[in-house]
């Protein structure tokens, strides 16, 4: 048996418990490059504690709605970010501090940032596979906890 959440819209306030959006809504906060290049500056806080900043690229196999979510993970070391390199839309499954799930879709070409220590689900695009550049911390600690449901959560439309 499985317990359902529903999928909502990712807005600012909605995923601030968990952390930032990364878009270009509204106008730029200054143009750069001869007034050819809006730059919407420092929209997530990179917190990577005793650690360094890390550029990777993930790339994660499609995933289909209704999505079956048994575990979750949580950085407690440092903050994650998922930034698409393609305009495909992604599903974002966050949990607050009881472990209760929340599904959201982000925008095309939208990304997001988790807070340290925020549980979330694995990378899920719904729209081919996805190729994300990841921005998190590299260190010698594992930084990675995993939650396994003992009832599984299925997300839907």
């Amino acid at each position: 048996m499985t317990n359902d959440i529903r999928i909502t819209p990712l807005t600012a306030v909605a995923f601030a418990p968990f952390g930032d959006v990364l878009n270009c809504d509204g106008d730029p906060d200054k143009l750069i490059n001869a007034g050819l290049c809006g730059r919407f500056h420092d929209r997530a806080t990179v917190d990577v504690g005793d650690g360094r900043v890390g550029i990777s690229l993930f790339r994660s196999e499609l995933r289909s709605l209704p999505y079956t979510c048994d575990m979750i993970e949580r950085h407690p070391d440092g903050s994650q970010a998922f930034i698409p390199m393609s305009m495909d839309p992604f599903l974002v499954i966050v949990a607050d501090v009881h472990l209760q799930p929340r599904a959201f879709i982000t925008a095309p070409g939208e990304g997001i940032n988790f807070h340290r220590g925020t549980w979330h689900g694995v990378l899920t695009p719904l729209s081919g596979p996805g190729l994300f550049a990841v921005i998190d911390r590299i260190g010698d600690s594992a930084n990675l906890e995993e939650h396994f449901f003992d009832r599984p959560y299925r997300v839907i439309d």
